[in-house]
C-alpha cells in the first residue's frame, strides 16, 4: 500500500508517517515547504508521479485567532487545498482521509456531538474545516472524515508544552475552566488512522482519547503527573477574551468507531502519561 501524507511537519503528520513505517507501508510525508497544497499544478504533479493508494491529509491552517483576519489564506489552505488533493485522489481512485475538528460544531449545550449532528461553526477556522468536509463528501465516496480535538504530539507546539514551559517560572496560572473536550494524542490517533485505511468502512468518525475534561483540569493533571507545584486557577472564557470564539462544548461521541469494530483510544490521562515519557526521552537524546 502506497500512502501519501500531507502536513508531515506538524504534530499528526509526523506520527502518521512513523506509524505507517512501523506497519511496513510505502509512505511519503510532505511538509509545507515540499508541497504547497494551494498550488493545483504542484498537487496534481506530485500525486500523478507517486500514484498513492491512500492520501492522508493532515495539513491545515490551524491558527484559530489569526484566521479571523487572514481569511483568504485560511480558505485557500483548508478548502481549496483540500479540493485539489481530493480531485487528484479521485483520478487515481485513492482512499482519502481528511482530518477535521470539533470546531465544526457550535459548542452549545452539554451533550456530546455525534457524527451525524449538523455542523454549525462559530468561527472562520471552523467554517473552513466544515467547507473542507463538504468538498470531500461531494467529490468522492471512498473517504474517511476524522474529527479530533485538543491535539498533542511530540513534533510541534501544544497545550502541554506551553504548560510545562510556564510552570518553570510561574507559581500560579489562570486557565479556562468552562470549555470541555477531549485531548487527542497523535500517537494513538495515528494507530487508528492506519487501522482505518486498511478497511472500506468509509464515513465520518469522531476520534479523541477517552474521557472529557476542561482546560483547567487538563493543566492540573499535567502538573500532577510532573510533580509541579504550580497552582491552577479556573477562570471563565469571558475572563480570557480571544479574537475567535471557542466552543464551550467540544465533547465528541465516538459511537461510530465502536459500531465498526475499531478499538477506542485510551483515556486522555493514560495518553498524557505516555506522552510525558516520550518528551523526556526526546529531551535526553537532544
Amino acid at each position: 500500500m502506497k500512502v501519501l501524507v500531507t502536513g508531515y511537519g506538524g504534530q499528526l503528520g509526523f506520527d502518521v508517517v512513523r506509524e505507517c513505517e512501523r506497519h511496513g507501508l510505502n509512505v511519503k510525508g510532505y511538509n509545507r515547504q515540499e508541497l504547497d497544497i494551494t498550488n493545483r499544478e504542484s498537487v496534481f504533479s506530485l500525486v500523478d508521479s507517486y500514484e498513492p493508494d491512500v492520501i492522508i491529509h493532515c495539513a491545515a491552517y490551524t491558527a484559530v485567532d489569526k484566521a479571523e483576519d487572514d481569511k483568504e489564506n485560511c480558505w485557500n489552505v483548508n478548502v481549496e487545498g483540500t479540493r485539489y488533493l481530493v480531485e487528484a485522489a479521485k483520478n487515481h481512485h485513492s482512499k482519502f482521509i481528511y482530518i477535521s475538528t470539533d470546531y465544526v460544531f457550535n459548542g452549545k449545550g452539554e451533550s456530546p456531538f455525534n457524527e451525524d449532528d449538523q455542523p454549525d461553526p462559530i468561527g472562520y477556522y471552523g467554517l473552513t474545516k466544515y467547507e473542507g468536509e463538504k468538498v470531500v463528501q461531494s467529490l468522492i465516496e471512498n473517504y474517511f472524515i476524522i474529527r479530533i480535538s485538543w491535539v498533542f504530539g511530540v513534533n510541534g507546539n501544544n497545550f502541554i508544552k506551553t504548560m510545562l514551559r510556564l510552570s518553570e517560572t510561574r507559581d500560579e496560572l489562570n486557565i479556562v475552566g468552562d470549555q470541555i473536550g477531549s485531548p487527542t494524542y497523535t500517537v494513538d490517533l495515528a494507530r487508528l488512522i492506519v487501522d482505518l485505511i486498511k478497511t472500506d468502512n468509509y464515513g465520518i468518525y469522531h476520534a479523541t482519547n477517552d474521557g472529557y475534561t476542561s482546560w483547567a483540569n487538563f493543566a492540573k493533571e499535567i502538573f500532577k503527573q510532573t510533580n509541579s507545584k504550580t497552582f491552577v486557577k479556573s477562570i471563565a472564557s469571558e475572563d480570557y477574551p480571544t479574537r475567535a470564539s471557542r466552543p464551550k462544548n467540544s465533547r465528541l461521541l465516538k459511537q461510530k468507531l465502536v459500531e465498526n469494530g475499531f478499538q477506542s483510544l485510551p483515556s486522555w490521562q493514560d495518553a498524557l502519561a505516555r506522552y510525558l515519557v516520550q518528551l523526556n526521552k526526546r529531551d535526553e537524546v537532544q
